[in-house]
């Protein structure tokens, strides 16, 4: 089976069924794949070929998840990438992944991105621009090309299939430790078993209505949009959680089974007053990206207790890695749960030696879903995905601390490295410094993340400034112009030096 097979026979089976309820649409299974294989075609004639990587740029929308579908249409890989992403990092990305089109909205247009990615991504050969060309391309460039999403357009045939499952179906960027995002390769087969295995512990059938206001390019998004489609089930799309009240209130009239959520979200849900919202038809609650604090999981159950509360654990390397039954979320409150269907983990320490219960080491995971490395980059493929048990295979070591119980479920301890998780979102520390140190003034710089109740950590950074008038709204104001906001440090604290070890480097362990 291939990635687009989820759309195309759920397709057959359920043609005239709503597929997708997004922003005053509701699409059919029927158009929905009309409308896809419409657009791939186009991406043929542009000059995609098998195996080209395609980037779609766009919020939660149709033509995002219309894009994706194309993309694997026309035998390429596709990138989706968060839109709030600034031009700099994006540049970077589809030079990284050597991307041959670019799928975005007239918005960008406007704003000239267009015309800059193609001259500075030598790979480039056009622009698919979704809901009119807008003002910022040239009339005459033949590189640029209108889409505009018609449900009544004419059916068209898929083109013929040309990829097998072990071509690569995406690229999922993530920003690991260095600070430089990292397209994880995700090849049709390992998207396959990830989405079967969820559906698996999550027992989702074509009955099931999901919410989804997590990005698509975020791996825990993604899979809302792969799962929901699989089983012939109707994804309810919003672009975000920034209106409570409104995502609620669209909960109760779509007659949604399933939601997906991080801390941040449920903080908010529980600062509510969920009685005047009809959720009677809420099957599921899942939770991934950050540990649910303990007392948010017992106040969750406490209001909804016919609810079935999953509590996850993944990586992007991964996708996912375990979840914790719902009929042990009263008993093991604090735990991430036991291995995912078709999966194998363990414990780890530095000499490789496994671990027992209430010993802490790092998390390995064995599986179909370890994906195939990071793209153009194989030395840190090495050293995250490494020889297996057996001869020929690879399993991942996953950065994570865990311990697990005399039962054996597994129990989260801390990252490896300095990471920061905000508001279910991945911050390299590293990537935040560096806009520090473009600060003119800026002499010393660190950021690290600290216990925050809403946003699970928040982004802190210290600063050595030569320039005593600097502030910290200043501060804040130069990275809320290079930066996407979950990687804005919430908090400044200057400091006339850093602590440093005798090589010269920061010890962020002493910054608090």
């Amino acid at each position: 089976m291939l990635v687009q097979d989820f759309l195309h026979h759920s397709a057959c089976r359920f043609p005239d069924k709503v597929a997708l309820v997004c922003v005053g649409n509701r699409l059919t299974y029927a158009q929905l794949e009309n409308a896809a294989n419409h657009l791939a075609h186009r991406l043929q004639n542009l000059g995609v070929a098998r195996g080209d990587r395609v980037a779609i740029h766009l919020p939660n929308s149709v033509e995002a998840i219309v894009g994706l579908f194309a993309v694997l249409k026309a035998g390429a890989v596709f990138v989706v990438i968060n839109r709030a992403t600034k031009p700099d990092k994006l540049t970077f990305i589809l030079n990284n992944c050597r991307a041959t089109a670019l799928i975005t909205d007239a918005r960008a247009i406007n704003q000239g991105l267009g015309v800059r990615v193609l001259a500075e991504v030598n790979s480039l050969r056009g622009v698919i621009v979704c809901g009119g060309q807008g003002m910022g391309a040239p009339a005459d460039d033949l590189r640029f090309q209108n889409f505009v999403l018609n449900p009544r357009t004419n059916p068209v045939a898929s083109p013929c299939p040309q990829t097998i499952d072990l071509d690569l179906a995406c690229l999922i960027y993530t920003s690991g430790t260095t600070g430089e995002p990292k397209g994880v390769m995700c090849d049709h087969s390992n998207v396959v078993f990830i989405t079967q295995s969820i559906v698996e512990y999550l027992k989702n059938t074509d009955r099931d209505i999901v919410l989804n206001v997590l990005p698509l390019s975020f791996s825990y998004g993604l899979y809302q949009l792969m799962a929901t489609l699989f089983t012939g089930g109707t994804l309810v799309l919003e672009d975000s959680f920034a209106f409570p009240i409104a995502v609620l209130q669209k909960m109760s009239q779509e007659r949604v089974t399933g939601f997906a959520g991080v801390p941040t979200i449920y903080s908010i849900i529980l600062g509510m007053d969920l009685s005047v919202f009809d959720l009677s038809s809420l099957r599921y609650l899942t939770n991934a990206a950050a540990g649910l604090p303990v007392e948010h999981v017992k106040r969750l159950r406490q209001l909804l207790p016919k609810v079935e509360l999953y509590l996850m654990h993944g990586l992007t390397e991964v996708a996912r890695t375990m979840y914790l039954p719902p009929d042990q979320t009263d008993k093991r409150p604090g735990s991430s749960g036991v291995a995912m269907p078709g999966t194998e983990l363990w414990i780890e320490d530095e000499q490789g030696r496994r671990l027992g219960p209430g010993e802490v080491g790092e998390l390995v995971v064995r599986g179909r879903h370890v994906m195939r490395g990071y793209w153009d980059d194989p030395q840190q493929t090495g050293e995250r995905f490494r020889p297996g048990p057996l001869p020929g295979e690879r399993v991942c070591y996953s950065g994570d601390l865990f311990r697990t119980d005399e039962d054996g479920f597994f129990y989260f301890v801390s990252r490896k490295d300095d990471i920061i998780k905000c508001r279910g979102e991945k911050v390299a520390p590293r990537e935040v410094e560096n806009v520090l140190y473009s600060m003119p003034g800026v002499q010393d710089a660190a950021v690290v993340g600290i216990p925050d109740p809403l946003l699970g950590q928040a982004v802190k950074a210290f600063v050595v400034a030569s320039d005593s008038g600097m502030t910290e709204a200043a501060v804040i104001a130069h990275c809320k112009a290079r930066l996407e906001d979950f990687m804005v440090p919430q908090q400044v604290e200057f400091r006339r030096e850093l602590p440093k070890t005798d090589n010269g480097k920061i010890r962020k362990l002493d910054l608090h």
